[in-house]
């Protein structure tokens, strides 16, 4: 590991791998049924065509999810899959708290915007129930001293965020009584992912401080 890189992967790999390794298998499965149905009218080319098309782009998914891999260096966060995508935070243009929520689990993600449009998404905190999965501490405080660093207001309030997670896991609080799952809390039912207001995570800081 290159000296000063943290990484930033919410599953470890073997959850990662195990994920990819069912889509594959899905993909199969699903590109030999539908080739099957094909093939009844267009023999073994039909079969082999139609299996190809529906299969591809789920084998590709697999396969990019099992290398992507997610890490801080030098103030920048990249995200390293089939290529390597990169946003310094001193110079993105936004940062943003977005919940996705699917399969009755919520998931709170940073999303980081470059000045080039290019957009990378950072997991921080994954909660189903009364329980779930965080980024480390020491993570967590690379990540907020990063965001504190840059001298942007915007960044300043998820670092505070981030800072008042971490007391909540020094002082043994619960998944429910921590930032980042009451956070996730807040975003209405029903959509798959949502941005949270800017105005509206400030306030929320906030509150915690009061």
């Amino acid at each position: 590991m290159d000296q000063g890189r943290i990484e930033l992967n919410l599953l470890d790999r073997s959850t990662v791998r195990t994920r990819a390794r069912n889509v594959a298998i899905a993909a199969v499965v699903l590109g030999a049924a539908v080739g099957g149905v094909f093939g009844l009218f267009a023999g073994v080319t039909g079969f082999a065509i139609a299996g190809l098309v529906i299969a591809l782009p789920f084998l590709l998914l697999a396969v990019t999810e099992a290398r992507k891999t997610t890490f801080l260096q030098d103030g920048t966060v990249s995200v390293r899959a089939l290529g390597t995508r990169s946003v310094a935070l001193g110079s993105a243009e936004r940062l943003d708290v977005i919940v996705t929520d699917l399969r009755g689990a919520r998931t709170v993600n940073l999303l980081v915007r470059g000045r080039s449009r290019r957009a990378l998404t950072v997991s921080l905190a994954m909660y189903a129930g009364t329980g779930g999965r965080e980024l480390g501490i020491y993570e967590l405080r690379r990540l907020a001293d990063a965001l504190a660093s840059t001298g942007s207001a915007q960044a300043l309030v998820l670092s505070e965020l981030i800072v008042a997670q971490l007391r909540a896991e020094a002082r043994g609080d619960g998944a429910p009584d921590r930032p980042l799952y009451r956070l996730a809390s807040l975003a209405p039912e029903g959509r798959v992912a949502q941005q949270l207001k800017p105005e509206a995570v400030a306030r929320f800081v906030a509150e915690l401080d009061g």
